[in-house]
């Protein structure tokens, strides 16, 4: 079986200073928002209404960054390929709210300290992806670890 889910490193400019989004998900865990497609949408459209939902943050696509792509065994469904789209999203709207069913937390961090923290709390497989955002963002600090 075939799973697709979409999600997003998503920033911001305050006061001229460059933010990054981060989420705490269920486990604890150092993550960024993203969920399972559903019926009719596209990637994109996926990524966008997870954030929004996850966040509270509405956001616009800017670039695709990467693919993660894993199989995984479920109880019911068996084996399960996985692949998940990321992408870079500039927050345009929206308030700052953790849904609470699904993730812990949500905060923005300077871009030095959200590679800090994915480094020292995050998932193995989304260095990739916060290094690939912090990159298309000009940032390159991140490429010696």
């Amino acid at each position: 079986m075939k799973e697709i889910s979409a999600g997003g490193v998503v920033f911001r400019r305050v006061n001229g200073e460059l933010q990054i989004q981060l989420i705490q998900d269920r486990y604890g865990k150092i993550s960024l928002p993203k969920g399972k497609m559903e019926q009719g949408e596209t990637v994109e459209q996926t990524a966008l209404r997870e954030i929004s939902e996850e966040t509270g943050i509405q956001g616009k696509i800017v670039s695709p960054i990467d693919q993660i792509k894993y199989r995984y065994s479920h109880e019911a469904k068996g084996l399960v390929d996985k692949e998940v789209h990321y992408y870079l999203v500039e927050a345009v709207g929206g308030k700052l709210q953790a849904q609470v069913e699904e993730i812990r937390g949500v905060e923005w961090f300077e871009p030095a300290d959200a590679w800090r923290r994915q480094k020292q709390s995050g998932y193995n497989n989304n260095d990739r992806i916060l290094g690939g955002a912090l990159r298309l963002l000009g940032f390159t600090f991140m490429d010696g670890n």
